[in-house]
């Protein structure tokens, strides 16, 4: 009688080069590979990945909050909300499982298997989430970490505000950063004006050096006067910013 059940039969030590991680546990990695139609098919007693999909999909929301919190410091909730359900709605967690060909290791039923499961959206989804709940318990947040951020950081330069301009600080910032050692800040030099019609004055400097001054109405206007004052030394002027 034909055998049902349909397992990969792949030696996941490719896939553990992938994602940046060797299991020390590797119950964690086979139960984070289990779909549900090969635990109600199997004989034998087996988890499927549901509970795993269930805690990855809390760990990484945790993550790419984090990040996107401190990247973008100028974003308000909804906008950090908005970037954070494009990172981890389904196409986008199908398209890194299939970056890392996730699908071909997944343990299938065999009407599973028939129907294309190992490349369903669905399915590579689910197994992202629980691959990534796998590595957490296994390694802990710095291993899970070096397994997700890569796709997080890609994910999130699709969209991020700098990309169109409109958050001079972010592009500065952005922009500074690729040099390591340096330090940009904003300084409020002074205000003037009475309590309810205040000017306020600004210097963006990297480490002591001016890149650009600013005022404005409040302190944040003027840091953004600032920023921009600085993108021109960059070649970035107020037109492309527009």
């Amino acid at each position: 009688m034909k055998d049902k059940i349909t397992s990969p039969h792949i030696d996941t030590a490719e896939l553990e080069k992938r994602i940046n991680h060797r299991f020390a546990n590797r119950e964690f990695l086979r139960e984070a590979l289990c779909h549900t139609s090969y635990v109600n098919e199997a004989k034998k007693t087996e988890k499927s990945n549901e509970r795993l999909e269930f805690l990855g999909d809390s760990v990484l929301s945790a993550i790419v909050s984090e990040y996107l919190f401190k990247r973008f410091p100028d974003s308000n909730e909804g906008e950090l909300s908005s970037m954070r359900r494009s990172i981890v709605e389904r196409a986008s967690l199908a398209s890194f499982s299939r970056e890392i060909s996730l699908g071909e290791y997944l343990y299938l039923g065999h009407g599973e298997e028939i129907c294309g499961g190992r490349d369903l959206d669905s399915n590579l989804e689910d197994a992202f989430e629980a691959l990534t709940a796998a590595v957490y318990l296994d390694g802990g947040r710095k291993s899970v970490e070096d397994f997700v951020m890569p796709f997080v950081t890609k994910a999130a330069d699709a969209f991020s505000p700098t990309k169109s301009l409109s958050d001079p600080k972010s592009l500065l910032q952005e922009i500074i950063q690729e040099s390591p050692g340096e330090k940009l800040e904003y300084i409020i030099t002074g205000e003037e004006g009475p309590d309810h019609d205040k000017t306020f004055f600004c210097e963006v400097k990297v480490n002591s050096n001016v890149l650009g001054k600013g005022d404005g109405k409040s302190k944040k206007e003027a840091e953004k006067q600032a920023a921009r004052e600085a993108l021109r030394l960059f070649g970035i002027s107020d037109e492309e910013q527009k």
